[in-house]
């Protein structure tokens, strides 16, 4: 299976692509889509296009997009749910399941506590994923939306099969 994780962002949307064979995780790629300067239309446009450009090259056959959280800034909130719109937009309108996930969930699952810092993100992302060449802070946080979306298809896959086995 090939997972891509989608880290939001309305200025910088990292990416990250990876392959996902039992219990073994490979890098196939990760970046940023930058938008184009402009209005909140045009900016919208120009992840919509990168974006749709990633799913083309690297056609993922699973999702993942980090769930926003609420500041204090409400308008950077809601600029950054319309940026998170397009995360989710692009896989579905290739017909791909998108999952979403809490940042504190993603972090629990990758390093292991639920409030991790930016560094330990990308470094256990490093462990999970030997030898990746990361982009950038925000390709980190994709990646690591990826090896969560992993790991939890792996285990309701596991609960599934439980449960099949015990209805016989």
């Amino acid at each position: 299976m090939r997972v891509l994780g989608i880290d939001p962002g309305l200025r910088n949307m990292g990416w990250g692509v990876i392959d996902v064979s039992g219990a073994r995780l490979t890098h196939v790629a990760n970046g940023i889509c930058h938008s184009e300067p402009g209005d909140l239309a045009e900016r919208l446009l120009s992840l919509h296009r990168d974006l749709t450009e990633v799913l083309r090259r690297f056609a993922p056959d699973a999702a993942a997009v980090e769930n926003t959280f609420v500041n204090k800034d409400a308008v950077a909130t809601l600029k950054l749910g319309q940026a998170r719109g397009i995360a989710l937009l692009v896989p579905a309108q290739a017909g791909i399941k998108v999952g979403e996930y809490a940042p504190n969930a993603v972090k629990k699952t990758v390093v292991g506590v639920g409030h991790a810092a930016k560094a330990q993100i990308d470094h256990m992302v490093r462990i999970h994923l030997p030898g990746v060449q990361i982009n950038g802070p925000d390709a980190a946080d994709a990646l690591a939306i990826a090896i969560c979306h992993a790991h939890h298809v792996q285990s309701s896959g596991r609960l599934e099969a439980a449960l099949a086995r015990a209805a016989r």
